[in-house]
């Protein structure tokens, strides 16, 4: 059991989810006040995507991740900054030539994932661990272009959170770390629930997290209604967890959520568990994060 719990806020992701709830983020400013607004609720880490703000819909934009980025470095109230570099893999085929991507297509180069990342330095990034049937399309992660990434990651200085939406993709994980592309302790993040990667249940998480490297720090997350059980199983299991927008749109049955509201929810589970979510500052400690302000990390090194 962890008492001691890593807690991330998913703040709005890249789903078709802004008109289903309004107060999912689609602005840097909204994003930002909504990194805001789960810091204050209690959360460790912000995890980042931006969106068109006149559709709502995927953006790849350096400008709106750098708005973000500046406005919640500016604000009073600290919070770790995670940043997606998972963008630009979504494969559609087209219905007469499958040879070529069709409407929903989506797709970068690992330099081009990795851009806002390595211009903007944030603590950590997401490095997605495989390819994957992601609902009705195929999320593209050949294993050339995540040692491409993974070294990009690794020459900025920053944390990769290895995102693991199946069992094999923590194979490939262990693959990047033998291969001595990634520094240091490991950090997995275990995506459960996702059609038709891993499930979200019990003995799923248990089968991921028995893979993991023997020096590894995980955490995990369910979507839609499994948001919160996930929160109290990856406690239980020894892991950190994942709330927000993202993963799930509602606070209870019919109830449409806020990123603080869920973040909320989330820690008083951890809470009535018998534990306490870290500070951000104790979450870079913990992590050997760098710190924004110094460009150094906890142990003292530039």
């Amino acid at each position: 059991m962890n008492r001691n719990m890593i807690l991330t806020c998913a703040l709005t992701g890249a789903g078709d989810t802004s008109d289903k709830n309004p107060n999912v983020p689609v602005t840097p400013e909204q994003i930002a006040d909504a990194a805001i607004e789960a810091a204050k609720a209690g959360a460790s880490v912000a995890h980042l995507h931006v969106r068109d703000p006149q559709t709502g819909g995927i953006s790849h934009s350096i400008e709106h991740f750098r708005e973000v980025v500046q406005r919640i470095r500016e604000a009073d109230t600290d919070i770790v900054i995670n940043i997606t570099a998972g963008g630009g893999g979504d494969w559609i085929p087209d219905a007469d030539d499958p040879t070529r991507g069709g409407p929903g297509t989506d797709m970068q180069t690992p330099a081009e994932r990795h851009a806002p990342v390595g211009e903007l330095l944030p603590e950590m990034c997401t490095l997605d661990c495989g390819s994957l049937n992601f609902g009705d399309m195929v999320y593209i992660n050949t294993a050339d272009w995540l040692r491409e990434h993974a070294r990009l990651v690794q020459q900025a200085g920053v944390k990769p959170e290895l995102e693991c939406f199946d069992l094999g993709h923590v194979w490939f994980a262990r693959q990047l770390q033998d291969e001595g592309l990634l520094d240091g302790d490991p950090l997995f993040q275990l995506c459960l629930g996702i059609p038709w990667g891993a499930e979200a249940d019990t003995e799923t998480m248990m089968t991921m997290r028995n893979k993991l490297p023997a020096n590894a720090n995980w955490a995990a997350f369910g979507i839609g209604r499994m948001q919160m059980p996930m929160v109290a199983q990856a406690m239980l299991l020894g892991g950190h967890a994942r709330v927000g927008l993202e993963d799930n749109l509602y606070l209870s049955k019919g109830v449409k959520a806020t990123n603080g509201q869920l973040v909320e929810k989330a820690a008083g589970i951890i809470e009535n568990l018998g534990g306490k979510v870290m500070t951000p500052a104790e979450t870079r400690a913990f992590l050997k994060l760098r710190d924004p302000n110094t460009g150094k990390t906890a142990g003292g090194q530039a």
